[in-house]
């Protein structure tokens, strides 16, 4: 990683809240929504994802599965509407 990159990350999650700089310093620490949002995006990968995905694999029709189909065959009229390639 750059320090472009770096900067660049930082500035992103500071500008979210995320993360705030130390004064006098050149660190950073998380906010209290930053650890909250982090506490979210794990407890969403730990419980959903996996049962997500394996729904997805799963050949017995699911109401997940007919979203994605849903939205799967939307994308695709509106790409071949709009003369897009898919």
């Amino acid at each position: 990683m750059t320090t472009g990159q770096m900067s660049y990350d930082l500035r992103r999650l500071r500008h979210h809240g995320l993360i705030e700089r130390i004064p006098h310093s050149h660190r950073y620490q998380v906010t209290d929504t930053g650890l909250s949002t982090a506490m979210f995006i794990s407890a969403v990968h730990d419980r959903l994802l996996p049962t997500g995905l394996a729904d997805l694999q799963n050949p017995v029709p699911t109401r997940l599965r007919a979203a994605t189909h849903a939205y799967q065959t939307a994308i695709d009229d509106l790409t071949h509407t709009k003369g897009l390639a898919a």
